[in-house]
């Protein structure tokens, strides 16, 4: 039984291009790019260009590119470096309640060493309600943090309307984009964010590997002490391959950006329509407009999500309940209680589908099919 992927908002399988860059690379450029010799300074080249593909890409300069080991380093960066930095200047943060783990989290650890966070509320489309924002804001507001695109429905934030609220204000604006970049273009001088981050692990390139995009002129104390890697904001000698493959994904994702678009929102539609022409009875969680185009959730009457899960698996179809990261855990996704309340059938009867570079419209008709089957029998 050959199996259908459509998980790709927890992971994806790295490019065939990108598996052959690397692994040339980790072959080729072993060196520690902070040595002088010639072999140090070649990866230094290396490195140097792949932090310029990385910056072009969402319109800033390569000094402003930090390499992380992910996602959740990069947030916890932007967090916990713009509160330790400022909190002579205040102790107040702004985020919200359909944040990733790693946002909430390390917000989580802040309240508890004294500093107070603002979880804003969300709509049924998971999107929140810029004026409550403004309201929330006060003169000790160090940092506002919202997500670009939701991990668990796809919901996309007014970013740009923040960034144009915060003008005026001198908190720090980061948003969460590991789950927008590579499925939606990003410029971050438009969208006016002083901090964001990416992993390469949701694009088609390396797990292990991110950056933190920071504008000049924010100062954030480094987490990391030790070397003087990436203008001594983060200690620690740089996995040069892991950067070049995710460099190459990267331009992979650049050079394809509105195919891409195009295509998984034709693979959204086939399946959504081939689930209807079976008689299925759902709902979508989330907006129908503001969304990334590669996730749906979907609410299916009368479902049990862990029975249904399992039923998906021995079919051979890949799916989620909502974030990778929760795994195994038996606690109602957060963001579907932010959006629904409490005790509401979407806690228990919710699954999120996500596409990518691999899966086609046959893949995705057969997936609607199997799933047809296993929801009304036949």
């Amino acid at each position: 039984m050959t199996r259908i992927y459509l998980d790709h908002a927890a992971t994806t399988p790295m490019a065939e291009e990108v598996i052959k860059t690397f692994t040339v690379e980790m072959n080729k450029e072993f060196g520690n790019a902070s040595s002088i010799h010639q072999t140090g300074r070649s990866a230094r080249k290396k490195l140097d260009d792949s932090r310029n593909t990385l910056a072009t890409s969402i319109g800033a300069h390569e000094t402003e590119i930090i390499i992380t080991s992910g996602g959740t380093e990069a947030d916890n960066y932007a967090i916990f470096g713009t509160a330790y930095a400022r909190r002579i200047e205040g102790k107040h943060i702004i985020t919200t309640q359909i944040e990733h783990h790693a946002v909430l989290h390390a917000c989580e650890q802040l309240e508890r060493e004294g500093f107070e966070v603002t979880y804003l509320p969300v709509n049924k489309e998971g999107i929140i309600d810029v004026c409550e924002l403004k309201n929330a804001l006060r003169e000790d507001t160090i940092l506002v943090s919202v997500m670009y695109g939701n991990n668990e429905v796809g919901s996309i934030q007014p970013i740009h309307e923040i960034g144009e609220l915060l003008n005026d204000h001198p908190a720090y604006f980061h948003t969460d984009a590991v789950q927008a970049y590579g499925g939606i273009a990003l410029d971050v001088n438009d969208l006016q964010v002083d901090l964001l981050s990416v992993s390469s692990h949701k694009i088609n390139g390396p797990k292990g590997i991110g950056f933190l995009y920071q504008r000049k002129a924010i100062h954030l104390k480094p987490l990391l002490y030790g070397g003087k890697q990436e203008r001594q904001k983060r200690a620690g000698t740089e996995n040069v391959p892991a950067v070049i493959g995710f460099a190459k994904a990267v331009e992979l994702k650049q050079q394809n950006l509105e195919s891409t678009i195009n295509s998984y929102k034709e693979l959204k539609n086939a399946f959504l329509h081939q689930l209807e022409s079976k008689g299925v009875e759902f709902t979508i969680n989330g907006s129908l407009k503001n969304v990334l185009p590669h996730v749906i959730n979907i609410s299916i009457p009368k479902t049990d999500v862990e029975t249904f899960l399992i039923q998906l698996d021995l079919a051979g179809i890949d799916a989620s309940s909502g974030s990778a990261c929760s795994a195994g855990s038996i606690d109602p996704s957060h963001v579907l209680v932010a959006m629904f309340g409490e005790n509401t059938p979407e806690l228990r009867n919710s699954v999120r589908f996500s596409f990518g570079i691999n899966n086609t419209v046959e893949q995705v008709r057969e997936a609607a099919n199997k799933i047809s089957k296993i929801i009304l029998g036949s």
